[in-house]
């Protein structure tokens, strides 16, 4: 019960961090130790399902999904959804400086947390870090490329399979995506209205997201583990930017609703924010709330249930079955 309860608050944490353009519920899997459990548990949806099923019953079948897990965790998700999702976006409206804020503090020490090297590190590691760090910059500004599709129905089923994608990513904010698809508010919406149809075409993208990148990274934390750790490590630094809470927005456009799609920004000091925008820059709220963010993280390391936890090594039983059946 004392297991099934921590990862149902897990799971509370990734749907109200998947709420937040610019954060990722990937990155709270990862720092809760839970990222590579996720990964290998949902790559085993698929024809294995059916072998252990017909081998095994239910029972078998229960066993070989790691429902033990999955389940607490939809359901901690779920909640979060439903009810701190939608306070966490009126926050994001009414005091984003305050929000940015924190997720700066939570997501900066996140980094340092799991950037920390094993055992097995070598220079060359670098590389895959880089690389993180520049598609964590890079991928926004390729979004609005999606509307060329043309077909409303395509594009949902397009950015669903991204942004669900996304979010198995640490430091990539599928929320954030999103938003530079010019698709968030309209599946913000589509969720408050219970939009039936829209929900559908989404879901059937996350649906096929979910299945392949799923078994990508699986594969790939499997084969080349402490590179891809690298490669996440690189996500998460570079996610930082979108979180800065002073910045102006120097460049949009308008998508198909009349929203707007953020394409750039001019990152500021909290002074240099204050004179732009005429506004405060509440400095000692936001740094108060960073600082909270990066104890919560720390405490979170600290508490974790194995010292491998905070770096995505796998704990579990099942996960390790996981990996061997990779």
């Amino acid at each position: 019960m004392k297991r099934h309860l921590a990862i149902f608050l897990r799971g509370a944490g990734m749907g109200a961090a998947d709420a937040v353009p610019g954060v990722s519920g990937g990155t709270i899997a990862f720092i809760t130790g839970i990222y590579e459990e996720l990964i290998h548990t949902i790559k085993r949806f698929g024809p294995s399902a059916f072998v252990a099923l017909r081998q095994g019953g239910v029972a078998g079948l229960a066993t070989h999904l790691n429902l033990r897990f999955l389940l607490p965790l939809l359901a901690g998700i779920a909640v979060s959804l439903i009810t701190v999702a939608h306070l966490v976006v009126w926050l994001l409206d009414a005091h984003p400086l305050l929000l940015n804020g924190f997720f700066f503090g939570l997501v900066a020490a996140s980094a340092l947390v799991v950037g920390r090297h094993p055992m097995d590190w070598r220079w060359w590691h670098i590389l895959p870090l880089g690389l993180g760090l520049a598609l964590a910059q890079g991928l926004p500004a390729l979004m609005p490329l999606i509307n060329g599709l043309g077909n409303p129905a395509l594009v949902l089923v397009v950015g669903g399979a991204i942004a669900i994608s996304a979010m198995l990513l640490p430091g990539v904010s599928g929320s954030f995506l999103l938003l530079s698809m010019g698709l968030y508010d309209v599946v913000m919406q589509g969720i408050r209205g219970f939009d039936v149809p829209l929900l559908a075409l989404f879901a059937l993208g996350c649906l096929i997201g979910l299945f392949s990148f799923s078994r990508l990274l699986s594969w790939l934390l499997s084969r080349h583990h402490t590179a891809t750790l690298q490669l996440l490590v690189g996500f998460i630094v570079g996610s930082l930017p979108v979180l800065w809470p002073w910045r102006e927005l120097t460049r949009y456009q308008l998508g198909s609703e009349g929203q707007v799609i953020p394409l750039d920004h001019r990152y500021l000091s909290p002074w240099d924010f204050a004179a732009v925008t005429g506004d405060s820059a509440q400095l000692w709220g936001v740094t108060a709330l960073a600082v909270v963010g990066m104890l919560l993280v720390l405490m979170i390391a600290r508490i974790g249930d194995t010292p491998n936890d905070m770096t995505g090594a796998p704990t579990s039983r099942a996960d390790k079955e996981n990996r061997s059946d990779v």
